[in-house]
């Protein structure tokens, strides 16, 4: 900061994250903005997000116009006060130099590597960030990958350990999952942990990932502290049979582009490189036998198999379920079957609203922590 003037850089969500493109602002030269309030509108690798202003002010200068791809820590704009002249702000735009992110132990973060654990037989990839504390382990869902943890994961990484972790038949980890089922999928994630030295963890999982993360709680529950589940599946019967079979069929970059389109509250999130990855990933050998494999062994017949409520509902550790109000995978009507957890139905989003509405989801996964 210069003469009260802040520069608005590039952010990296997520520890691989590189580059951004600039899709639009929303707000204006010299318009004043408190902290906190949307200022534009970021594409990733997976769906365009916004970004909030750090600090209240005024936007002095757009650097980045919209169309922009720039690498993280670019300039995109300077806020300051509004008497500051343009000769300073300009001053400052002439001699910012893009500082490269650092990580916790002085490397940058776009050299976070992961890195692969044996877990239950079988080679599982993870993604870790931050020390300290009890960790936090992220579970994500069906056809997903430890990147949908992107806006979360490094929040959660101040000041304490988190876990990314690819399922069986996910992302880089081994694409042999057996029947894919409940206990198979469980004993993963127990072995994962194990592998990784945790014996006690914050579990937060999502949709498929939710299930199993809530399956492992009432196996061993005084290895969780907190379970937060994000349009989870396992607490009902309902779901979209037209997703999980599309899913699992989708060869073609159209079909991926609709499906995924579904998961969120804007289908024009999201980005072509995201269904460029979905499409490689669904190329990969053994992709297409494990996600049929887990699809029968969860989601039969067009209804979920696993109805874990009532055992959730005996649970003696803090629960948390948090859903997208427009979620057309999984309704948000299943949040009701848990009565002793603390519920939040979030506007504007959808199957996904770790990604939609990530500053706030953090916020209550970091609330759920803190109370515990």
């Amino acid at each position: 900061m210069t003469n009260g003037l802040t520069a608005i850089t590039m952010p990296q969500w997520g520890l691989t994250m590189t580059e951004g493109k600039v899709v639009g602002w929303l707000k204006k030269s010299e318009q004043p903005l408190a902290a906190g309030e949307e200022l534009l509108e970021i594409e990733t690798t997976k769906i365009t997000n916004v970004m909030e202003a750090p600090v209240g002010g005024t936007l002095k200068r757009i650097v980045a116009e919209a169309g922009a791809t720039l690498p993280v820590g670019a300039l995109l704009a300077v806020i300051g006060p509004a008497e500051v002249s343009q000769a300073d702000v300009e001053s400052f735009v002439r001699d910012y130099r893009v500082v490269e992110p650092q990580n916790e132990v002085g490397s940058t973060q776009t050299e976070a590597a992961t890195r692969d654990v044996e877990a239950d037989g079988r080679r599982l990839r993870v993604l870790e960030a931050g020390e300290g504390g009890i960790p936090v382990v992220l579970v994500h869902g069906f056809g997903a990958d430890l990147g949908s943890w992107m806006f979360i994961q490094p929040h959660l990484a101040r000041g304490r350990r988190t876990v990314a972790l690819d399922l069986p038949g996910h992302g880089g980890s081994t694409k042999e999952v057996g029947s894919g089922n409940r206990a198979a999928m469980t004993a993963a994630l127990a072995g994962a942990l194990e592998a990784l030295g945790i014996d006690r963890a914050h579990l937060v999982g999502h949709s498929l990932g939710g299930a199993i993360a809530a399956s492992l709680a009432i196996e061993r529950p005084a290895s969780v502290a907190t379970l937060t589940l994000i349009a989870s599946a396992g607490l009902g019967p309902d779901i979209n049979r037209s997703f999980i079979e599309g899913f699992v069929r989708a060869e073609r970059r159209k079909d991926v582009a609709d499906l995924l389109g579904l998961l969120i509250h804007d289908p024009g999130s999201v980005s072509r490189r995201m269904v460029e990855d979905v499409l490689r990933y669904k190329r990969l050998d053994g992709v297409p036998e494990a996600l049929a494999a887990i699809a029968e062994s969860w989601f039969s017949n067009g209804k979920q198999s696993v109805d874990l409520g009532a055992a959730i509902v005996d649970l003696e550790i803090p629960i948390q379920v948090i859903w997208g109000e427009h979620d057309r995978i999984i309704p948000s009507d299943h949040a009701k079957s848990l009565r002793s957890a603390s519920v939040r139905i979030l506007a504007e989003a959808g199957h996904m609203p770790h990604m939609e509405r990530a500053n706030e989801v953090s916020q209550l996964i970091e609330q759920a922590i803190s109370r515990a």
